[in-house]
């Protein structure tokens, strides 16, 4: 660490593994933009190591963290404090330490929100959503697409008692009765406003096994999952007339609103963005 560097509040990034991270470009980016004093890096901690890491990071004056796969279970485990949005969630992307204190936050939802409302324009209030997938990134995103008030949220998954569990955690947290429901993939009906695949079938080049008939002219289908080229569930839907959308913005957007967490400021994300996309 440089003479200059030991002046401003320190952040970080954990995973295993790490060396792919953006989040200490977004992160300078965002400094930058704002003339906050921060350094941000990546840590890599050993698979049966993170709470160790974490705390030893916050020994040494880290200000916070982001946390990313696999530790997202662990830093939930590790904070003292939880917001509602991280319990719903079950799972924590953002540390910040505060004294004696390990405020847990999750941002992923709030990411995907303002990518979908902000980025692309479109409104989630009154609208059919569903929602591909009941693994942790479904359920970090649940709470937050609730809160801007859909008509419904479905809930598909291959294992259909999967999604109905996910459903049950979420029943004091409903504007109406059925505002969100369980199905199977195949027994999806209509057509939906907005489709989010938050499976990991684009690692694989997998896409879930939906009907065709889920997507319209008026639908937008947003993949978590962001590369150089669309991924095999954004080629399907585009071929089924959907708008289509990676989840980069949802990355940039996520890291914004842990930013905002740890600093009280709001970055614009939208050059950032570009630039992003630009370099893919």
């Amino acid at each position: 660490m440089s003479k200059q560097d030991i002046n401003r509040d320190q952040y970080c990034v954990f995973g295993n593994p790490i060396a792919h991270s953006k989040s200490p470009l977004i992160h300078a980016a965002f400094a930058l933009q704002t003339g906050q004093a921060l350094v941000y890096e990546r840590r890599l901690a050993p698979l049966d190591g993170f709470a160790l890491a974490a705390r030893s990071f916050a020994a040494e004056g880290g200000k916070g963290a982001n946390v990313t796969v696999p530790f997202k279970l662990d830093a939930c485990a590790l904070a003292t404090a939880l917001t509602p949005r991280a319990r719903a969630a079950g799972a924590v992307n953002t540390l910040r330490f505060d004294g004696d204190t390990i405020l847990g936050d999750n941002t992923d939802g709030a990411g995907l929100v303002a990518d979908i409302v902000r980025n692309a324009g479109v409104c989630i209030a009154g609208k059919r959503v569903l929602l591909l997938g009941a693994g942790g990134a479904a359920r970090g995103v649940i709470l937050p697409l609730l809160e801007q008030g859909p008509q419904e949220i479905v809930i598909a998954n291959r294992t259909v008692t999967t999604a109905e569990a996910l459903v049950a955690q979420f029943a004091d947290a409903l504007a109406h009765p059925g505002q969100l429901r369980a199905s199977g993939f195949t027994q999806l009906e209509g057509r939906f406003d907005i489709v989010i695949n938050a499976t990991s079938a684009s690692l694989a080049g997998d896409l879930p096994p939906v009907p065709p008939g889920i997507f319209g002219s008026h639908t937008l289908a947003l993949d978590m999952m962001y590369g150089a080229q669309p991924t095999v569930f954004m080629d399907f839907a585009a071929q089924h007339g959907a708008q289509v959308r990676d989840g980069l913005g949802m990355l940039v957007e996520q890291a914004a609103e842990a930013f905002y967490v740890w600093r009280g400021v709001r970055p614009q994300t939208q050059d950032l963005l570009a630039q992003l996309r630009g370099s893919l």
